[in-house]
């Protein structure tokens, strides 16, 4: 009889995923995760047998709450008839790191998840402003997103132009 597991696995997904958005994805080892959630590392490693299945699950369930709250964002917008702007605007907090970008581009289901969730991003503001100004404004929304530095670049701005 197996014992009750006491940390739920996502809680433990979640350390990872901080984990890797904070140090790399080479910070995260069964040592380092076992210690943040108080486990023991053989714990860690009969649960998810390797530590590429432990990431690759880490991220799916990633990628599954961004996915969910990116939903719950649209129909939000979509009950408030506002633009392309303010969604983009709400959709940023939620928005993939680039650590979990990275990461998702070297496992396929991984990506088919990231590629869903553009598309739905996409198709969103397609119904806000139009299908040829979508994917350019996914595309430099997602820019702004992983170039947050250049604080000179405004989303209204790029939104008003291509809408």
């Amino acid at each position: 009889m197996s014992r009750r597991r006491l940390i739920p696995d996502p809680q433990i997904f979640a350390t990872i995923v901080d984990l890797a958005v904070r140090q790399g994805e080479r910070a995260v080892t069964f040592a380092a995760i076992a210690r943040l959630c108080h486990l023991a590392a053989p714990s860690l490693v009969q649960r998810y047998g390797s530590l590429t299945q432990m990431l690759t699950l880490a991220y799916g369930a990633e990628w599954d709450r961004i996915t969910t709250a990116t939903n719950s964002a649209i129909a939000e917008m979509a009950e408030q008839s506002r633009g392309p702007h303010t969604l983009l605007k709400s959709l940023t907090p939620i928005s993939p790191s680039p650590a979990l970008l990275a990461a998702s581009q070297r496992h396929a289901a991984l990506r088919d998840m990231a590629s869903a969730w553009q598309s739905t991003v996409i198709a969103a503001l397609a119904d806000l402003c139009g299908t040829p100004a979508a994917a350019i404004l996914f595309a430099t929304w997602q820019g702004q997103v992983l170039w947050h530095g250049d604080k000179s670049f405004k989303l209204k701005d790029a939104v008003k132009t291509l809408a």
